[in-house]
């Protein structure tokens, strides 16, 4: 029964897997919240802050004059994801491994991050094969900071506890 116990928690990180994977095979189309923020949310407020705002991004021009307000809050909501779903993967990936090896914490972590990053370039390639998505390198990097924000705080957490025990 622990065994089956030690092995569930494996449900964890898959499943957040599964639903990376979900998302990464959605078209842009089905995942573009504009019409939404369109009918609910007046967003106008933001057009004296965001007009300064020009950057590019995979090719795209992120500027108020070519994404309006609603494409550039759409954008940072994106890749704000990116950064969040990663962060947490690594999480998943840790606890169950701390749940299932007898390796120390900082391998774990170090193991975490990696398999974060491995599946951050199969996300990417993934969505190469997705109609209307295009695999970007920048997003991998993106999904590697939420990963190695996760580390950080790991880290912080274990630093804390042993003060705390001190």
């Amino acid at each position: 029964m622990e065994q089956m116990k030690r092995l569930l928690v494996w449900l964890y990180p898959i499943g957040w897997m599964g639903l990376i994977f979900y998302s990464s095979d959605q078209p842009y189309q089905k995942q573009d919240i504009k019409p939404f923020m369109d009918e609910y949310i007046n967003l106008a407020f933001l057009e004296p802050v965001l007009n300064k705002m020009n950057f590019t991004y995979h090719n795209t021009e992120v500027s108020l004059e070519a994404l309006g307000v609603k494409g550039i809050v759409e954008f940072f909501i994106r890749k704000g994801a990116h950064v969040t779903v990663f962060f947490v993967l690594t999480l998943l990936f840790y606890y169950a491994m701390k749940q299932t090896s007898q390796k120390n914490w900082a391998k774990l972590m170090l193991y975490a991050f990696i398999f974060t990053v491995i599946y951050a370039g199969l996300d990417e390639w993934h969505q190469g094969l997705t109609p209307n998505r295009t695999p970007y390198f920048g997003d991998v990097l993106l999904d590697t900071f939420g990963g190695l924000i996760a580390v950080l705080v790991i880290i912080s957490f274990k630093k804390i506890k042993s003060i705390r025990q001190k």
